[in-house]
């Protein structure tokens, strides 16, 4: 599990993200880089990372999933994603 304050973290960079959003655009097309520098670091979405949703893991994560890679196994295999089941050949 990760930390809360790193969970808290990345919310929190993701309502700075959307908030200046439109700003961040609006510069851009304006060509206006100074500007740009000026807002807050955590408002980009570059910083942004993906987390699993239940523990927080920011490694293996699964996009189609939302779940880090640990998880999905675990839950894979008690039978907990629908569609999805262990290949045997």
């Amino acid at each position: 599990m990760a930390k809360e304050s790193m969970k808290a973290r990345e919310i929190k960079r993701a309502k700075l993200c959307a908030k200046y959003a439109e700003k961040r655009s609006a510069l851009k097309k304006a060509g206006d880089y100074d500007a740009l520098q000026k807002l807050p670091k955590n408002s980009s979405p570059v910083r942004a990372h993906n987390r699993c949703k239940l523990t927080g893991r920011p490694k293996g994560y699964m996009r189609q999933f939302g779940i880090s890679r640990v998880l999905f196994r675990e839950m894979a295999n008690k039978g907990l994603i629908p569609g999805v089941r262990k290949a045997s050949w």
